[in-house]
């Protein structure tokens, strides 16, 4: 089948839409990581993606009778883009189906080359179920973004640029992995001809649908996907991809937020380019694939496969770099509330500078401080914890807790005595016009609200933070009110972050 593939690909119709794009070496990660580390730039398409290649290919030959009656897809923005562009080269309506929550300069984008757009459901999934449905209806072609043949085959000629560009020696090649799609047709193609280099998916922790599905043996459909890297928001990957990513993929490396925010940090750096989540995923993990190894003068080529950033999620992705490059650490430093206890505790720091410090004055006789300090990697954050302690500072490493991260940060040094049946929740809701009024309108108006944060990002959910009374004996009510709501949350009542500076 390896064989069927290869000539598909070297068939592929791309390039009346689609262009060569370079393989760019980059000087500042290879120097840090001390690798030869290289970008193939998708992100420089006309339509900033990757996706045009395989959309054309499959509508570029369709029969002329199916064509002419309009083409339709389901897509959170880059396939749209590549539909959109290819049914316009080849004159011909399209159709494009999105999730609410896709950004919306993909949704400008889309309607800005021709493209008519519904907007429907949360999540891809919802979107492609509409989009089959007004398939029948309207007897039009589905253009699927990852699980055909002839799509695939078009994503698989970035696999065939790069053996033509990069003619030495590679250890491996990662590329991002939603549907599966573009890791399926770059795998088909490069292991027919050089297997022993290695090919890696990249996803996001909160949607590893094709890592969950290898381990398992079979696809795995995911209750729930998280959509700040929205281009791999997929909660099932593709029957064909799977095969082939089955049959030719080494591994899939799975990566947080933070990896990614440093990941389009680190590409900006080697390019002044601003990649998206999704395209930056590959670069995250080749990064976190030569910390796992340790090896050093390797060639490693990294996908950057998407560049559709929605400008206002830079705030989002600026913070939280710093954390994923192990660059800044959160601390909760408890001191006594005695003359000298601050200068002793900024003593500790020597030459670490500071990025946030929180400080209040309590009636006790202890004193809570929140600080985030610059560090040079997770073993300076160790050394500076070890130390507050040696001086007898109680000290908390808040540098992976995501609450502190997303709210807490922002609230410290609010407290309120003798609180009865506090409870602490988090929840995250689609963002769109009204959603936290209809959040604050879903709750039982018994409960009284005592605490209430909410910061909107830049990304396509929002996040509160939210400190409710409920008594004992309405427990039973509180456990159905969150089960009914349909948004997903996490008990925080027993976080030691909450209960220092908020509790």
């Amino acid at each position: 089948m390896s064989a069927d593939y290869l000539e598909r690909i070297l068939k592929a119709r791309v390039y009346d839409v689609a262009k060569e794009t370079p393989l760019d070496y980059a000087a500042s990660l290879s120097q840090r990581l001390g690798n030869r580390v290289y970008f193939k730039r998708e992100d420089l398409q006309p339509v900033f993606s990757f996706k045009l290649r395989g959309a054309y290919n499959k509508m570029a030959q369709l029969p002329p009778e199916l064509l002419q009656k309009g083409v339709i897809a389901a897509s959170a923005g880059n396939h749209a883009q590549g539909v959109a562009l290819g049914a316009a080269k080849l004159g011909t309506q399209a159709l494009i189906v999105m999730p609410v929550t896709t950004p919306q300069v993909k949704v400008d984008a889309v309607k800005a080359r021709g493209g008519a757009v519904i907007l429907q459901g949360d999540a891809y999934d919802d979107a492609y179920a509409y989009a089959r449905q007004l398939e029948a209806e309207k007897g039009l072609t589905f253009i699927h973004p990852f699980d055909d043949p002839e799509v695939i085959a078009g994503q698989g000629t970035i696999g065939m640029e790069i053996l033509r560009q990069y003619q030495k020696p590679i250890e491996a090649i990662f590329a991002a992995i939603g549907g599966g799609g573009l890791m399926a047709g770059v795998a088909a193609y490069v292991k027919r001809l050089y297997p022993e280099i290695r090919l890696i998916g990249v996803e996001p922790y909160d949607a590893d649908a094709m890592y969950q599905s290898l381990q398992a043996g079979r696809r795995v459909k995911l209750s729930q996907v998280g959509i700040f890297a929205d281009g791999v928001a997929v909660r099932e990957v593709g029957a064909e991809t799977f095969r082939l990513c089955q049959a030719y993929v080494d591994e899939v490396i799975r990566v947080d937020t933070d990896d990614i925010c440093a990941a389009i940090k680190d590409v900006f750096e080697d390019t002044r380019s601003i990649l998206e989540p999704a395209g930056a995923l590959a670069v995250a993990g080749l990064k976190a694939y030569v910390e796992r190894e340790g090896i050093a003068e390797k060639t490693l080529i990294a996908i950057a496969c998407g560049a559709n950033m929605n400008f206002n999620r830079l705030r989002f992705v600026a913070e939280r770099a710093e954390y994923g490059e192990d660059r800044e650490a959160i601390f909760a430093v408890t001191i006594p509330e005695s003359r000298g206890s601050l200068r002793r505790f900024c003593d500790c720091l020597g030459r670490h500078n500071v990025t946030e410090f929180s400080y209040r004055m309590t009636a006790g006789t202890e004193a809570h401080i929140f600080v985030g300090i610059e560090i040079q990697n997770r073993a300076d954050a160790r050394h500076l914890a070890e130390t507050f302690e040696t001086q007898g500072f109680k000290t908390l490493n808040l540098t992976d807790d995501e609450l502190t991260k997303l709210h807490l940060r922002h609230m410290v040094g609010g407290r309120y005595p003798d609180l009865d049946h506090e409870l602490l929740y988090r929840f995250e809701f689609p963002e769109r016009p009204g959603a936290l009024k209809n959040f604050l309108q879903s709750m039982n108006p018994a409960w009284n609200i005592s605490l209430f944060h909410y910061r909107n990002h830049g990304a396509d959910y929002g996040r509160i933070v939210v400190g409710m009374q409920v008594p004992p004996a309405e427990m039973d009510d509180w456990r159905r009110f969150l089960e009914g709501l349909g948004y997903a949350y996490w008990d925080e009542s027993q976080n030691p972050a909450y209960r220092l500076f908020l509790g």
